[in-house]
């Protein structure tokens, strides 16, 4: 049986990679994305992957998105919530927005896409949830008290809902990535980048792939007796 799996942030970076490893493992896939169209639909024109438009940060939103998906696809059995943004700064220099936005769309996006999934996934007896955490969630990161903050409670939400959902078959499980060769990363200086390796002991970045693969392997069947846990992927750099 073809399972449907849905990715937030989808279209680009890890994500992207999350949903092609998906479909390339035989699963239904769902694109979600919040703002870049064009984006998107090169995503979809490459990959046959559709996209689908909405703010994770918006309940609402998520619920009729939701509704969308599964209307075209059929049940979500997989949901990656990996959609996440950052508004970088300083403590002292930090806005109440800087706070909310990173909150909302990192934590909460988090709740506000598993929320609506849920009695069905329990109904059915069979779900996978895996969150897209980070290293800095972890360990925390100057600058970052905001995604640090959320990122860390991403691993709390994950922690508390596997204890909800394994009697009902679902596991929710997270992945911390560390530093991915993703377009952001790299359109770093190439200096700043040469410091954040030599903090790895593999020696290298990580690649998006990498990541998509400890996806696919939390949202298989095989997987099913593995439920609350972190799957760190940093190269060493921060044991946990």
């Amino acid at each position: 049986m073809s399972r449907t799996a849905i990715v937030t942030g989808g279209t680009r970076g890890i994500g992207a990679a999350i949903s092609v490893g998906l479909k390339e493992a035989g699963y239904n896939v769902a694109a979600n994305y919040a703002g870049n169209e064009a984006a998107a639909q090169r995503f979809t024109e490459e990959t046959g992957i559709p996209a689908f438009r909405w703010s994770v940060a918006d309940y609402e939103a998520c619920a009729a998105g939701i509704a969308q998906v599964e209307a075209e696809l059929g049940p979500i059995d997989v949901l990656v919530n990996n959609a996440g943004i950052t508004r970088d700064a300083m403590f002292h220099k930090m806005t109440p927005e800087q706070w909310r936005e990173v909150i909302d769309t990192n934590l909460s996006g988090a709740f506000n896409m598993t929320h609506p999934l849920w009695s069905g996934m329990r109904e059915r007896g069979f779900g996978r949830i895996i969150t897209i955490s980070s290293i800095n969630g972890q360990k925390g990161q100057m600058g970052q008290a905001n995604y640090s903050a959320a990122k860390a409670g991403d691993l709390g939400f994950t922690k508390a809902l596997a204890q909800e959902g394994a009697r009902a078959g679902i596991t929710v499980n997270a992945v911390c990535p560390g530093y991915i060769a993703t377009d952001m990363v790299m359109a770093v200086p190439e200096a700043v980048r040469e410091k954040i390796i030599a903090q790895i002991p593999v020696g290298r970045l990580g690649e998006a792939a990498e990541i998509a693969r400890c996806v696919v392997f939390l949202a298989s069947e095989e997987a099913g007796f593995i439920t609350g846990s972190t799957l760190t992927a940093n190269g060493g750099q921060y044991i946990a």
